[in-house]
């Protein structure tokens, strides 16, 4: 369907049994983050909150809680937006297939903005920033937060809607320094357009001119996500997408969409930031407070009868998880046309997304040698690693197959798969000193850690084991073995404390190991932890665990480790340290108190007792 605003795709989802209505008075303090987290782990409807505390805006959330309901609001757009998508990527089909692609072709034209005849913003009332919602999420965070902010910028240079960028900048309300009605926070992070935005203000002496939209059609939301080239408006594929043209005007040289339910307009002055955080985020921690630009509030607009949409971010799965699977859905084959030889590329939503991702990709280069080793897999992990937010990854692991079987979808298949033929004294590439994902504290500081890529490929080395090998009950200060899939154990360790300690345990460890080689020879993963039952309960937990707690060149050991001519490699199995350090952001963990005040809503007579029903 067409939605013209929110309000519309809520009608739509509670006509078709998609939502829930929460008519009880709701605390935006910690209380409506925690019944949308619970809801969602239920797999519950999407949510409308008609009555939140301290404000007379309603909010809603979890629209996108599940990948059924997302494609359900896209559903007369869905095809035609992966139709454009493969046209784009194949344009010679439009030639083999005309009459196929007359209705994408005419889709197309929703791609331009339509500047709103409307001279001024008519549908607007100004009120303040105190007069929203102010949904403070997690305990810890600094103030309340816009978890579903559209933030609009232009390039200096190329002024227009066209060469816009339109990205999901977290925005802080409250808290901190900020002064209350007059500044905001605005976070960013690497490999984001409004940074280029912002460094071309810069380098002129301007400010830069910002929009935050918040609601509006969900399409302009999703819109706000993608992962489009640089100089391609998001705009355009909110219009395709929604299958209605973006509507804008400007007031006071500000962009101001005409059917978002809240603008807020300010600048970001040069050489102007202030702390922001911490913030309860996606990877399961809190992101700290560091200084991020600050953004100086011009005016705050208000639709009548608005909706603040929002959602909570926390330990994977959660709602962003939907946008996740739905981006990838509509995008298809696009990554392979970009990067030559990459059949699939899954970035792993239970590790963070960034910490871990899982590809496959293609072997040609030497088909008349009879020994098979990674060598075209490595040209694509360095195309991988130079793509886009790609670059942010931390730990890839690449093989190939031959047979067109493997899938890495299926992530415990894909690992054993891998493990079966890594060789380690080759297969292990390490990139040092360098950026990765602003929310992973794992590494040496903001911004900065390491990668490694597992490029493995070739014949099966090792029958990988589905028991815990007897020289593993002998060891000392490491306690508790277990299995977690065939080929990996966990080990429980004393708490971390310093690395130089660290590295004296692990060479403790390894000095005790290589003595047991040939017990080791179907191990090929060591994961020490700091509560190896946690780890080894479900796949889900090694993942964020093991992948999310860890720095590769600081963090990565192996038994009989040698370094050849700078290359790093070890004889047996490679070691993980996947202890909590010092310097990582504390893990996210739900208020009970506040879990007890929401248990009101599922008990009978509440507005989600059906759920529990």
């Amino acid at each position: 369907m067409a939605y013209a605003s929110l309000e519309e795709c809520l009608i739509d989802l509670e006509q078709h049994h998609h939502l829930i209505k929460i008519n009880e008075e709701v605390d935006p303090y910690l209380e409506m983050a925690a019944i949308h987290l619970r809801v969602h782990e239920m797999n519950g409807p999407a949510l409308l909150f008609n009555n939140v505390k301290g404000t007379k805006f309603r909010a809603a959330s979890n629209l996108f809680g599940n990948i059924e309901r997302s494609k359900f609001i896209f559903r007369d757009t869905f095809k035609t937006v992966q139709e454009l998508i493969e046209i784009k990527n194949n344009p010679i089909n439009v030639l083999k297939k005309p009459f196929k692609n007359i209705k994408a072709g005419i889709a197309a034209l929703k791609a331009f903005p339509l500047k709103n005849p409307i001279h001024k913003p008519v549908l607007y009332q100004e009120i303040n920033i105190s007069d929203l919602p102010h949904i403070h999420h997690w305990k810890k965070d600094g103030g309340a937060f816009i978890t579903l902010p559209q933030v609009y910028t232009e390039d200096i240079e190329q002024p227009g809607v066209m060469h816009s960028n339109l990205g999901m900048y977290r925005i802080q309300l409250t808290g901190n320094d900020y002064v209350l009605n007059k500044e905001i926070g605005l976070h960013y992070q690497l490999h984001r357009g409004i940074g280029i935005h912002q460094t071309k203000a810069n380098k002129k002496g301007c400010s830069l001119k910002v929009s935050c939209f918040v609601g509006g059609p969900p399409a302009h939301t999703l819109s706000a996500v993608m992962p489009l080239p640089e100089g391609m408006s998001e705009l355009t594929f909110a219009g395709v997408l929604g299958a209605r043209r973006f509507r804008y005007i400007y007031q006071n040289e500000f962009c101001i969409s005409t059917d978002a339910d809240f603008v807020i307009t300010g600048e970001v002055i040069v050489n102007e930031n202030k702390p922001e955080g911490p913030f309860g985020d996606h990877l399961g921690y809190y992101s700290l407070t560091h200084d991020f630009p600050v953004l100086k509030v011009n005016k705050v607009y208000a639709k009548k009868n608005a909706i603040w949409p929002f959602t909570v971010v926390g330990r994977p799965p959660q709602e962003d998880t939907s946008f996740g699977a739905l981006i990838h859905e509509l995008t298809g084959s696009a990554l392979k046309n970009e990067i030559s030889g990459v059949k699939e590329i899954h970035a792993v939503d239970a590790a963070g997304v960034h910490p871990l991702q899982l590809a496959i990709g293609s072997e040609r280069y030497t088909p008349y040698l009879p020994s098979k080793q990674p060598a075209e897999l490595l040209t694509i992990a360095n195309h991988i690693l130079g793509t886009g937010q790609l670059s942010l990854l931390k730990f890839l692991f690449i093989t190939a197959d031959d047979t067109n079987n493997l899938s890495t979808k299926n992530i415990q298949s894909f690992f054993t798969y891998v493990f079966e033929r890594i060789d380690y004294r080759r297969d292990i590439h390490f990139y040092t000193n360098t950026t990765i994902d602003t929310l992973d504290y794992s590494g040496t500081s903001l911004n900065t850690g390491s990668k490694v890529v597992f490029a493995a490929y070739g014949d099966v080395i090792r029958n990988l084991c589905k028991e815990v090998p007897s020289c593993f009950y002998g060891l000392q200060n490491f306690a508790n073995p277990q299995i977690v899939i065939p080929g990996v154990i966990a080990l429980k360790a004393k708490t971390f404390t310093t690395y130089e300690n660290a590295k004296q345990e692990m060479e403790q460890l390894n000095s005790y190991l290589y003595s047991y080689s040939s017990e080791l020879k179907d191990v090929a993963q060591i994961i020490v932890c700091d509560d190896s039952n946690f780890l080894s309960e479900k796949l889900n937990n090694y993942l964020w665990v093991t992948y999310t707690r860890c720095n590769p060149s600081h963090d990565i050991y192996g038994v009989a480790e040698f370094i050849e001519y700078k290359h790093w490699g070890c004889t047996s199995s490679v070691i993980l340290d996947a202890r909590i350090k010092p310097h990582h952001a504390p893990l996210l963990e739900k208020d009970e108190a506040t879990e007890r005040k929401i248990d009101r809503l599922f008990e009978k007579g509440g507005s989600l007792y059906s759920l529990i029903k």
